[in-house]
């Protein structure tokens, strides 16, 4: 594992999903992640979801075998998954929830009303070795909830704080930062490690990245898509410079 203040986590799901579109064998997910480690990446994110739209089981597999940076499997508390993650006991398994209509993850997991469910679903996780870590919109309840029920890792929604960026919303933008922060903080005084993603850009990573707390990013549509133009090494790279000039 990294010991960088900060770590950039790469999120490969949509060089699968091209991949996928045509139902070829290319764009291949593995030769990203292996570019992604050599650009820096302190880590791989692939999330399995149950209807495979891009990264399928044998994406998982294959980044176990080839990794030598951590692997943060994102998936949906479900049975299956469960025992995918217990097959292949990746670093680290990030629960996110997860409706099969939705184009991507719409919002943080609804802990607080689910938590007798959700602390024996990760129980057996943390039990084989993994790090377990709750994807939750930046509301104590959910911070609350989630230390209660055993999770060593919160992973802070930005996407509305990005939507409101997108939007020129700057007010509110401000808001949700504050909201931001202030759960950062509050996370960290309880003993959770904290993370952060979702939407987040070379214009928005900045404030986020700042925050003391924040202890790890994960991005990836954003650099996947820059690096149609620039190529996926330097996306990767300037990234990672913005996050380092934000925490400096």
């Amino acid at each position: 594992m990294s010991d960088r203040e900060l770590r950039l986590g790469v999120n490969i799901d949509h060089v699968a999903t091209v991949r996928n579109a045509r139902g070829s064998a290319y764009p291949d997910p593995l030769r990203a992640a292996r570019i992604a480690e050599e650009a820096g990446a302190d880590g791989i994110t692939a999330h399995l979801r149950e209807d495979r739209r891009h990264i399928s089981d044998a994406d998982i597999d294959g980044l176990m075998e080839v990794l030598t940076v951590p692997l943060n499997f994102e998936m949906a508390a479900t049975e299956e998954m469960q025992a995918i993650a217990l097959r292949h006991t990746p670093h680290a398994v990030c629960i996110v929830p997860e409706k099969r209509e939705e184009k991507t993850t719409e919002g943080g997991l609804e802990v607080a009303k689910d938590e007798n469910r959700l602390a024996h679903f990760i129980a057996p996780l943390r039990d084989a070795g993994c790090r377990v870590s709750i994807f939750i919109a930046a509301d104590q309840r959910q911070v609350e909830a989630a230390n209660r029920i055993g999770a060593q890792v919160i992973e802070l929604h930005t996407g509305a704080y990005c939507d409101l960026h997108a939007e020129g919303r700057f007010d509110e933008r401000d808001e949700e930062l504050k909201r931001l922060q202030d759960m950062a903080a509050f996370a960290h005084a309880c003993g959770l490690e904290v993370h952060a993603g979702h939407g987040l850009t070379f214009e928005t990573v900045g404030p986020v990245a700042a925050i003391p707390e924040v202890r790890e990013l994960n991005i990836g549509h954003f650099i996947i898509g820059e690096a149609i133009f620039r190529g996926l090494e330097p996306a990767i790279r300037e990234m990672r410079a913005i996050m380092d000039a934000a925490r400096a």
